[in-house]
C-alpha cells in the first residue's frame, strides 16, 4: 500500500513538473514572437531589416578594408566580414535589449507569479532567431566565394548553444543591475563599441597577439565559427583547430549561468519597489 502511495506521489510530481516546462516554454515562445512584433511594428521593411542592417555594415567595412585599403591579406573577404559581423550583431543586440528587460516591460513585472527571470532569456533568443535567419545569406557568400564546407559544419549547433548560455549568463547581471543604476545600458554601449574593435571582426589578428585577444571571449566565438564556416587556411582542417580555448569558455559559461541567475532571482524581490 505504502508502495502504491509513493508511486502515485512520483508520478504526480512528475506530471506536476512536465506541465511546469510545458507552461514555461509555451511562454517563452509566446514572448519571443511578441518581441519580433515589436520590434517591427509600423516598419515597412518588417523583420527585413535584421538581413539590411548586417549587409549595410558588410558593404562599408568591405569598402573601406577591400577597396580603400588593398593591401588586406584576408582570403575571402566578404565572408570574412560578414561571419564576423553575425556574431557580434547577435551578441550586441541580445545584450543591450536584455539589460533593460526589466525596466521596459514594467507590466509584466508587477503582475503576480509572473517568471521574471525569462525576460532575458526571450532577448537573447530574439537575437539567436535573427542570427538564424541570417545564416542562408552568409552561405551564400560561401558559395559565391567558393568555400567548401567541412563536417565541422556538425559543430555550429553547439557553438551556438555556447553563445546563447554566454550571453544570457551576462544578461541576467546586467539586467538585474540596471533595475538600480540605470546609467549600466549607457556604460554597456561605449563598453561594446570598445569591445568590437578588439574582436577581429573585419581583420586578422596577428599571431603574436594571439594569446592577448583569447581573453576575449567574443573573440574566442567569432573564431569558432569561422573555423567551422570558413577556414582562413584551407589547409588547416576543422580538427587541427585550437578548441581548447573554447572549452574554458564553456567551463566558465557553466559556472557563471547559474551564478548570474541566483544574482538575479536575488535582485527581482526588489524589481517592484525600484519601478
Amino acid at each position: 500500500m505504502v508502495s502504491r502511495q509513493h508511486s502515485l506521489a512520483t508520478t504526480l510530481n512528475q506530471t506536476l513538473l512536465s506541465r511546469h516546462w510545458v507552461q514555461r516554454r509555451d511562454l517563452l515562445t509566446g514572448l519571443v514572437s511578441r518581441n519580433i512584433k515589436l520590434l517591427y511594428n509600423r516598419s515597412v521593411l518588417g523583420i527585413a531589416w535584421m538581413l539590411i542592417n548586417p549587409l549595410m555594415q558588410l558593404m562599408v567595412y568591405a569598402f573601406v578594408f577591400g577597396v580603400l585599403l588593398p593591401n588586406n591579406a584576408v582570403p575571402n573577404f566578404t565572408s570574412f566580414i560578414f561571419s564576423g559581423l553575425l556574431v557580434w550583431t547577435w551578441f550586441q543586440s541580445a545584450l543591450t535589449e536584455a539589460t533593460g528587460a526589466i525596466v521596459q516591460n514594467r507590466a509584466l513585472i508587477r503582475q503576480p507569479g509572473f517568471p521574471v527571470s525569462i525576460l532575458p532569456v526571450v532577448n537573447v533568443a530574439t537575437g539567436l532567431i535573427h542570427f538564424v535567419l541570417s545564416l542562408p545569406i552568409l552561405l551564400l557568400f560561401l558559395w559565391k566565394d567558393g568555400v567548401q564546407l567541412q563536417w565541422g559544419l556538425l559543430l555550429l549547433p553547439l557553438l551556438m548553444l555556447l553563445q546563447f548560455a554566454f550571453t544570457v549568463s551576462l544578461a541576467y547581471v546586467l539586467a538585474a543591475i540596471n533595475v538600480t543604476f540605470r546609467d549600466t545600458q549607457h556604460t554597456l554601449g561605449v563598453l561594446l563599441q570598445m569591445l568590437f574593435y578588439f574582436s577581429a571582426v573585419f581583420y586578422q589578428v596577428p599571431g603574436q597577439f594571439a594569446a592577448i585577444f583569447n581573453f576575449n571571449p567574443i573573440y574566442l566565438l567569432i573564431q569558432g565559427y569561422r573555423a567551422i564556416l570558413l577556414p582562413v587556411d584551407p589547409a588547416v582542417p576543422v580538427a587541427d583547430f585550437n578548441w581548447l580555448p573554447l572549452v574554458g569558455l564553456s567551463g566558465i559559461t557553466l559556472a557563471m549561468l547559474p551564478l548570474g541567475h541566483r544574482i538575479f532571482q536575488q535582485q527581482s524581490e526588489r524589481f517592484v519597489e525600484e519601478l
